[in-house]
């Protein structure tokens, strides 16, 4: 779903804007909620990566955000692109296991899932004692 507004803007004419029912502000908090994790800014001003452990899970423009990147078993990635036209080969990234996704016209639950699977897939390759620790962390919230 996508809602827009018209507005009357300070040269008196009426705008148009397209308002993503999905925001910055909620995949942020999604992100950060998650144990050991924290959002840079290591390529540009604009370009927020969140990162567990150091190791990138998800990442998008603040600028415009419409879409965010994360990542995903090759097998999946593939699956996603052939049935949601939302989701394709994620932008100056290794296509094979990084898949960028248009957030309007997808659910939450959706965004979220695809997060919490980057998530674990960045989890699951990081040194055994490090993922028990958040994953201790991760029942001590």
């Amino acid at each position: 779903m996508c809602w827009s507004i018209n507005f009357t803007n300070l040269h008196g004419m009426v705008s148009f804007v397209k308002l993503s029912p999905m925001n910055f502000d909620w995949v942020n908090e999604y992100c950060l909620s998650k144990p050991a994790t924290e959002a840079t800014f290591p390529f540009d001003e604009t370009t927020c990566v969140w990162k567990v452990a150091g190791k990138m899970f998800c990442l998008a423009d603040i600028q415009d955000f419409n879409t965010i990147a994360v990542k995903c078993d090759p097998d999946l990635a593939v699956e996603l692109r052939e049935q949601y036209e939302q989701i394709q080969g994620a932008y100056h990234m290794n296509k094979k296991l990084w898949n960028q996704i248009e957030l309007n016209g997808l659910s939450e639950v959706f965004i979220s899932e695809q997060i919490d699977n980057s998530y674990e897939l960045v989890v699951q390759k990081l040194p055994k004692k490090l993922q028990q620790q958040i994953r201790t962390n991760n029942h001590d919230n």
